[in-house]
């Protein structure tokens, strides 16, 4: 070999390579799609537990209903739900609730396979506030009246109702306060829908 003879070595790309793969470091759009992946997985697990609250809210409430063992020759002491326009007003707000609640699952689902998609989370977040108002107003309205049952209010001559009928009380309570927690689980809905929408 001559001295202004130069050696040349050559080297072939591996097959990673020559394809443009990485496969050992995820690229920053492959790790927010898994983090906005991740908030739609923990949106459905959300909507899964308000759906429980509002329905059980709704049922408890529904089957609210307690005769006392003893009665004149024309009166029958009974509680029932449907006594109470405002009872009756918080059986149908919940299940209401419950039902968009079921049927937002579809959209909920989308966000989850497709996790850049603006429209579906848009629309779940209005709706979602909706359902927050309407939850918040029965729940509020029903725990007046559950508050009226268990103290009275001796200025208008309300007599508190809870010491006659224990179990009665005992349901509209557990009513109420599941209603509550399908407030509190709705309010992490909807920002966790505005924390995502601020990522796009």
């Amino acid at each position: 070999m001559k001295n202004g003879d130069h050696a040349t070595i050559d080297v072939s790309e591996s097959s990673a390579v020559a394809k443009g793969k990485a496969p050992l470091i995820a690229t920053p759009r492959e790790q927010k799609n898994g983090f906005k992946k991740g908030l739609g997985i923990f949106d459905f697990l959300l909507r899964l537990g308000a759906i429980i609250a509002a329905l059980a809210a709704a049922a408890t409430m529904g089957t609210s209903d307690e005769t006392l063992p003893f009665f004149t020759q024309f009166f029958q002491f009974e509680a029932s739900y449907d006594d109470l326009p405002t009872f009756m007003f918080f059986v149908i707000a919940m299940a209401l609730i419950g039902g968009y609640l079921v049927l937002s699952l579809p959209f909920s689902i989308v966000t989850i396979v497709r996790p850049h998609a603006v429209a579906p989370r848009l629309l779940l977040f209005i709706l979602d506030i909706v359902a927050l108002t309407l939850t918040t107003a029965a729940g509020a309205a029903a725990a007046a009246i559950v508050y009226l049952a268990h103290n009275g209010n001796p200025n208008t001559n309300w007599l508190a109702i809870c010491q006659q009928f224990g179990d009665f009380c005992q349901e509209v309570s557990g009513a109420v306060v599941a209603s509550f927690v399908t407030v509190v689980v709705l309010m992490l809905l909807i920002l966790l829908s505005g924390f995502a929408l601020k990522k796009h």
